[in-house]
Formats: C-alpha cells, structure tokens, sequence
C-alpha cells in the first residue's frame, strides 16, 4: 500500500520540482565584460545579491545591478583571453546579450581623453593575409555553420539604441586636460581591434585611412564575433583614453581612472534601460 501511495505521488513532486526549478532561474542576466579590473570595478562595487563562481580559473560575478541581474568577468587583455571568456560567459551563464566596456585610444583626430565610443561596428584590423601592400582584411569562417564571418560586425540595434537614449541624460565626470576642464561627448563610431597596443602615429592613420577606425583596442572584435557566432546581441563601449601616438602608454595611466568610471557610468545606464518594461 506504501509503495503504491509512493508511485501515485511521484508525478506530483515531479511537477513542483520543475516549476520551483524554472522560478529559481528567473530571467537571463545581461553578461558584462571588460579586459581588467579598473574596467569593471565601479559596475563590481555597484552590485547586490552578489556571487562569485569560477569556471576554468575564471571568476564571475553574479548579482543584480539596478533592477537587472548582470553577471561581470574580466577576460584579460588580448582577443584571445576576450574570445574564451565570452565563449565560457555564453556557455555557462545564458546572457541575454554582453556588454564589453573599457578604454581605447583615439584614431578620430577630433576625439579627446574622457569622450566615449558607442561601437556601431567593430573590426579585427590584423586578421586577412599580410601583402606587400598591407593587410588584406579578410572574415574568417564560423566553426558553427561554416559561412564567413564580416569583416566588420554590426552592434545589435536595440543595444545601440538603448545606448544612445541612456547616454542623452547621463552626467559624466569632468576631465582635467592641462588648463581646461572639459565635460566628455559620447558618440557613435568604428571601433578596431587587434593583438597590439597601438603607439603609433603612422598606423593611426593607416587605421583612420584603412577601415575609417574611431577608436583602437584589443578586445572588442573579437567578443563580438563570438556572440555572432551563438548568436548573442552584443555591443562594445570604449572610453578615450590616449591619441594612440608615440606617448600613448602615459596618457593611457593618465587618464585611466576617470575614463573607466565614466564607461561603467554608462553601462550602468544601459542596463537601466534594458531593465525597463518597454525594452521587452
């Protein structure tokens, strides 16, 4: 008689089970990356509920930001540490789109330390076959289903335009340039990336000439190939930091600290946004 009682309460159990399981999982996190720890640091210290999980020696932060769970990761610097991070943060996590957040140098010679780029398209300006006239930018093929990638990857539109809307009434932190004091712009543009620290003068302009770049990092493209290729939403903020000029490296620790906050002032905002009922 047990066992037959047992049996009949099984299916029942069964049924709760499931539905207490997917009520725990709640809704997808919004993935957040950026290269290393001052890129991210401010979003970390903004978090609630957190919980830190490691995965392949990766440390992941889980929590809620605002109205929306987020989960945070520093890749570490290069395409690389960028790609398998986001593959890793994809696989483990489900994000509903990634957000990569950091700092870039200037290849628009009218962009100044401080202002930010909202990556329309990203580029990876040293993959393609190396001639005696150049690089010869060239997508590589998606493992998934074989078909050629872009050689430039379009930001996902709702993200760009959550972006945009956010970035008309954020206050961002005033930069000290010499004698003047200067509020940052926030902007839309190119961004490329590639597994070199640009110093250089003369490959500001060929990436200024080449692909018509705004900005220049190490990371961006190489994050939003992965998530084309799984198909993830995902958009690239960067934040001036240096003239990618022979004195790059010291503008860079110059104006890190404050650049970085105002790219996290800016994601926060974002995620803000996407956390809005009219953003479903």
């Amino acid at each position: 008689m047990r066992s037959t009682r047992i049996l009949l309460l099984l299916p029942l159990v069964a049924s709760q089970l499931c539905a207490l399981s997917a009520g725990e999982e709640g809704p997808a996190p919004t993935g957040i990356m950026g290269a290393f720890g001052e890129e991210v640091s401010k979003l970390e210290e903004s978090l609630t509920e957190t919980n830190i999980q490691t995965v392949l020696g990766i440390r992941f932060v889980t929590g809620t930001l605002g109205k929306r769970s987020v989960v945070l990761v520093s890749s570490g610097v290069g395409k690389v540490n960028a790609a398998m991070t986001a593959a890793l943060l994809i696989d483990h996590f489900k994000p509903r789109e990634v957000l990569f957040t950091g700092i870039a140098g200037a290849i628009n010679p009218e962009l100044r330390p401080g202002d930010i780029v909202i990556a329309e398209k990203t580029v990876q300006h040293d993959l393609g076959t190396l001639t005696s006239e150049g690089i010869q930018l060239r997508g590589m093929r998606n493992p998934v289903d074989w078909e050629r990638n872009p050689v430039f990857f379009d930001a996902d539109s709702k993200l760009v335009s959550a972006a945009e809307s956010a970035a008309k009434t954020l206050e961002l932190e005033k930069l000290q340039t010499g004698a003047e004091e200067r509020s940052p712009r926030i902007l839309r543009g190119i961004v490329a990336s590639g597994d070199v620290f640009v110093a250089s003068p003369a490959k500001k302009q060929e990436l200024r000439k080449t692909v018509n770049a705004d900005a220049v990092e190490m990371e961006g493209a190489a994050v939003a190939q992965v998530c084309r290729q799984l198909g993830v939403p995902c958009l690239v903020i960067r934040s001036i930091t240096d003239s990618a000029e022979s004195n790059a490296r010291q503008e860079a620790g110059s104006f890190l600290l404050v650049a970085t906050r105002n790219s996290n002032r800016l994601v926060a905002a974002i995620v803000a946004r996407l956390a809005e009922p009219s953003a479903h």
